[in-house]
């Protein structure tokens, strides 16, 4: 079994491999604060909640994250607890496969490389991916499979959070669907905003990025992925394909380039 972690700035994402298929996975949030002994833990204990992973040994380990904190704590964790296991680490000098053609490489996130790299491994490019998390992400792959650049935005529960701290009478709010998207009162005008300003937001980076990545726009796949996806899902008519473990699945692909013969 390979165990992949994606560690985001809000969540941590967990998934558990069978070869190619996703047997468990979890969400966990993220906090710089735990130690390395927290970490394996929660991991074990995650673990053994679950027939599947309970019953099966980690023979590999494959980690990308947007937070250095956590990042050194799961290096601890790797040395102390999966000593024995092989360990991919997602940074300068991986082999991913993707060619980042951008001004400054280093500065893309490890989790953008591996969405690009297991978009292209499963949807062909040109395409591009949206992830919905603590930040908005598009990220554009040409018709050869290199990372050709992106877009960043405020991510959904950023902005709910900062409508309900700045405005005197608002108040945070559920991500839900209002019933109608002319709002009848506070909450539901606040719901509205958020669902189908999202939605259009998508569209139209979407279909500003495909003109550039295409002739036809409509050759270019959008992959949606993140854990507030579904809530977009519905009304962001660009989007082709959901696919919720697409980081986890790159980590694999990126495992599978890296490990010891």
């Amino acid at each position: 079994m390979l165990l992949t972690i994606d560690v985001g700035n809000t969540q941590t994402t967990l998934g558990l491999f069978d070869g190619e298929e996703v047997v468990e996975h979890w969400r966990i949030s993220t906090d710089p604060r735990r130690t390395a002994d927290e970490l394996a833990v929660l991991l074990q204990g995650l673990m053994g909640n679950h027939t599947a992973a309970r019953d099966a040994a980690v023979e590999g380990l494959a980690i990308c994250s947007s937070v250095p904190a956590v990042l050194h704590e799961l290096r601890e964790v790797t040395r102390r607890y999966y000593g024995d296991v092989p360990a991919v680490i997602v940074e300068p000098g991986v082999k991913t496969g993707v060619h980042v053609l951008m001004d400054n490489p280093k500065e893309v996130g490890a989790d953008r490389i591996v969405n690009a790299l297991a978009a292209n491994h499963l949807y062909g490019g040109p395409c591009i991916v949206v992830d919905f998390g603590t930040a908005t992400t598009f990220d554009a792959v040409n018709a050869r499979g290199d990372y050709v650049g992106g877009a960043i935005a405020p991510g959904i529960e950023i902005s709910v959070e900062a409508l309900g701290v700045r405005g005197a009478q608002l108040r945070k709010i559920e991500l839900a669907r209002p019933r109608n998207v002319i709002g009848k009162n506070t909450v539901e005008g606040m719901q509205s905003g958020i669902l189908y300003g999202f939605a259009g937001q998508v569209d139209g980076l979407v279909e500003r990025m495909a003109r550039k990545l295409a002739k036809d726009p409509d050759d270019v796949q959008v992959i949606a992925t993140g854990g507030l996806a579904p809530l977009v899902l519905g009304e962001a008519t660009t989007i082709d394909v959901h696919e919720p473990w697409l980081t986890l699945i790159g980590l694999r692909l990126v495992y599978e380039r890296n490990r010891p013969s």
